[in-house]
């Protein structure tokens, strides 16, 4: 059509001016967004961060910088989806982009990761924790040589279950010996006993790399319409269950017990991650999976067989669980007299 058409020269000329400034005028954003989901908006960090009262400071100019408030400090770095969070990796639903007017970053990302940091929701007392040995019965779970996943996973809950009763907590196990419990059991199993928060307690492996790859990790559920971890970018917008209601509880355990794992045991930070995993879909309550070491490293491996190690592992994972407790709780009113 337009090769036919006769414009006069300065209309021509507006039009292609017109044109070329939408092209190239959008293209900071756009060529960037167009990789990632249409679900997801993006935000100016500037702008969000003074509504929240956080100072923003570029660390290197159109690379890294971070946000702070008192006793908070988050590093993002552009063009990647980590912030360290305290010094604490946690994974992102979407990377962090760069625009013309200051970096941005996806608002589903602020809204369920960083604002329930800085701003804890509050709750009920939380009195009653489940804890989840993963595997069992006809499910070992990792092997190495002759020791089984299942098998450790319920020392550990039990190390941690009896620490857990030491600071007053009630504590269920879906499992007390070795025997199969369906994974769409597990949550019942909470919910049935009035559990105010789930654990699910493993031990990682390494298909590849096994004398490099180590390190804890803890996932929590991927919101609706998000990526999880280790989807490669597929989003998906299918209902989450009832885990969904509790996911701004859930990032706080999760990162709780991994700041925990990571300070206390001085192991290496695979981070706080995101996963649909049935244990933290179906679950009605704060839920995570914990990966607290893995068993195919040849020295984190031996580690993890060694009972005064997993006291310290399990001490780690119940100070996460007790942060958190401390951080929800709603404070008591003061008696009137």
């Amino acid at each position: 059509m337009l090769s036919t058409m006769r414009w006069p020269t300065p209309i021509l000329l507006v039009w292609l001016g017109c044109a070329l400034g939408l092209l190239t005028g959008k293209a900071g954003i756009a060529a960037q967004a167009s990789s990632t989901s249409h679900a997801r908006d993006y935000v100016r960090v500037a702008d969000w961060a003074k509504a929240q009262g956080l100072n923003l400071t570029w660390l290197k100019r159109d690379e890294s910088f971070q946000l702070t408030k008192p006793s908070w400090t988050f590093l993002f770095k552009v063009d990647t989806a980590e912030v360290r969070i305290n010094g604490v990796a946690v994974w992102l639903s979407y990377p962090v982009l760069k625009a013309s007017d200051g970096p941005r970053v996806s608002q589903l990302d602020l809204q369920t990761i960083v604002k329930p940091l800085i701003s804890p929701p509050k709750t009920k007392l939380v009195r009653t924790i489940c804890l989840d040995p993963g595997h069992g019965g006809k499910d070992p779970g990792n092997r190495v040589a002759s020791n089984e996943e299942k098998r450790y996973t319920l020392l550990l809950a039990q190390e941690v279950s009896g620490l857990l009763a030491q600071a007053g907590l009630k504590v269920n196990l879906t499992r007390t010996r070795d025997t199969f419990v369906d994974l769409y059991a597990r949550p019942e199993i909470a919910r049935r006993r009035g559990s105010d928060v789930f654990v699910s307690l493993h031990f990682n492996s390494a298909a590849t790399s096994r004398n490099t790859v180590q390190g804890s990790e803890v996932y929590c559920l991927t919101p609706a319409g998000a990526s999880s971890t280790n989807s490669r970018g597929r989003a998906s917008n299918a209902d989450s269950g009832p885990g969904t209601a509790y996911l701004d509880r859930s990032i706080l355990l999760a990162y709780q017990v991994q700041k925990a794992l990571t300070g206390q045991l001085v192991v290496e930070d695979r981070g706080v991650r995101r996963a649909r995993f049935v244990v933290l879909k179906e679950v009605p309550m704060p839920a995570i999976l914990v990966e607290a070491a893995f068993m195919s490293h040849p020295a984190e491996g031996k580690r993890i067989f060694d009972p005064a190690y997993r006291r310290k592992m399990a001490r780690a994972i119940a100070d996460g669980i007790l942060a958190y407790k401390r951080a929800v709780e709603q404070p008591r009113l003061a008696s009137t007299p």
